[in-house]
């Protein structure tokens, strides 16, 4: 795979949640892609739909990303964030480093919002290493390490496409 042809066919993907629990639901996305070697990102609080039990909120995981459960009262309905979602995500290949937990929070999120659409989400690693090699590979650790994810979406799905940004420069 050549890396400039290819990396404008993914989007990294980020969710933060109410808890890391298997009953969790996600409270905000974050999107990253890159166009013309510059790295586009696009994010969004998450209302809680009516089905998700608000008893799942933790605090500790509050703590974490720093979102208040009040902050997600006026942010967008489900609907609303897939659609967008889906204009933001166009054909691109879903990626993330925790492909696990991004699917779960995906899936709660697509239904929610009455969609029957199933979107696989890619490994980062997986793909990383499928694309780069040597220097680059070294380059792409090299910068996830010296930026430690923020714990919010937009900024943590930012930081992977900016580590596929400065892997490409080798």
């Amino acid at each position: 795979m050549q890396p400039d042809a290819d990396m404008e066919r993914f989007a990294t993907l980020d969710f933060e949640a109410s808890s890391l629990s298997r009953e969790s639901w996600p409270i905000e996305v974050g999107l990253s892609w890159l166009k013309n070697g510059e790295v586009q990102t696009w994010s969004t609080l998450i209302r809680p739909a009516p089905g998700w039990d608000l008893a799942d909120w933790a605090p500790q995981s509050a703590a974490v990303h720093g979102i208040a459960l009040e902050d997600l009262q006026e942010a967008p309905v489900a609907f609303a964030v897939v659609d967008d979602l889906f204009e933001h995500l166009r054909d691109r290949v879903l990626v993330s480093d925790a492909p696990e937990f991004e699917a779960r929070w995906l899936f709660r999120l697509m239904k929610a919002s009455s969609r029957a659409t199933i979107l696989p989400v890619e490994d980062y690693h997986r793909i990383s290493f499928a694309i780069f090699s040597g220097m680059a590979l070294d380059m792409l650790y090299e910068t996830l390490e010296r930026r430690p994810p923020p714990h919010r979406a937009g900024p943590d799905s930012a930081r992977l496409a900016h580590a596929w940004r400065k892997a490409m420069q080798y």
